[in-house]
């Protein structure tokens, strides 16, 4: 029988701060927009799920040649930034195909878009792959919605507002235990999927960031691990995330609204069970 590793006792995590509150006309007005695009987005996915061949792909600009970059991606990028240069003139877009606008990096407010999260799942026709788009601001993302064509689904939140599926308000899921639940994971470190094993914990690896950070938000998983991500992969679903109630915490067990090094997403009941799994 093999044995199961003790956890050692952590200490909760340090209260989190609570955010700066945003213009609530600027909130609806940002909510109302990134749905509509959220919409749009999953019509698109939705009409050419593996459809597009990868004899025509790019994968020149990618550092990973199986990150492809489609014809879906560059288009459905174009037209967020259209609707948002119109509708929030002055505030930059930073989105994965086409890169940050001059100013993003000091602007009090910026968008942030994936336009196809889980290209390579898009490519070959699995339907686990989203569309993310987050307004952020110094305090990290202030609305996120998750378009999940797959499920039918068009996750949205604002900064104190909830976060809801198809307009429905998501009940609360509380987690007790870590042990028999699951964890989503990309890129996960051969050790820590070890370790999970061991303490009774399944890990699934979705090919979808902001897919795998969706499932804690809505209390199928109780946590995400991410080795490495980059801002436009998470920005929308830490937004479901927090507003659900989850922590946003990096390698130190310290709550910030972008950890560098991997970050972990988990109800705050095993947040601390998971980060000890997670840092081994």
């Amino acid at each position: 029988m093999t044995a199961v590793p003790h956890t050692p006792p952590h200490t909760a995590p340090p209260p989190v701060p609570s955010p700066r509150p945003v213009d609530p006309a600027l909130l609806s007005r940002a909510l109302e927009t990134a749905g509509r695009l959220a919409n749009d987005a999953a019509e698109v996915i939705t009409a050419t799920l593996g459809r597009e061949h990868t004899g025509s792909l790019d994968a020149s600009a990618k550092a990973n040649p199986f990150d492809w970059v489609t014809d879906t991606d560059r288009t459905l990028e174009r037209h967020t930034r259209r609707v948002l240069a119109a509708e929030f003139p002055g505030c930059p877009v930073v989105g994965e195909e086409f890169g940050a606008d001059a100013g993003a990096d000091t602007a009090p407010l910026r968008w942030v878009v994936d336009p196809v999260d889980g290209t390579a799942n898009y490519v070959a026709g699995l339907p686990w792959c989203a569309y993310s788009l987050a307004l952020v601001d110094g305090d990290g993302p202030a609305v996120g919605v998750v378009a999940d064509p797959g499920r039918g689904q068009i996750y949205a939140a604002a900064r104190g507002r909830g976060f809801r599926a198809n307009g429905v308000p998501v009940p609360s899921r509380r987690t007790a235990r870590v042990a028999g639940s699951l964890i989503c994971a990309e890129d996960p470190d051969p050790g820590f999927v070890e370790r999970a094993r061991a303490a009774h914990v399944g890990v699934r690896v979705l090919g979808s960031a902001a897919l795998a950070i969706t499932q804690v938000a809505l209390g199928n998983a109780v946590a995400a691990v991410l080795t490495r991500y980059h801002e436009w992969d998470v920005a929308g679903a830490l937004c479901l995330a927090t507003e659900a109630g989850a922590l946003v915490l990096g390698r130190d067990g310290r709550s910030t609204p972008l950890p560098e090094g991997g970050l972990l997403v988990a109800a705050p009941q095993v947040a601390a069970e998971v980060g000890a799994l997670w840092r081994g």
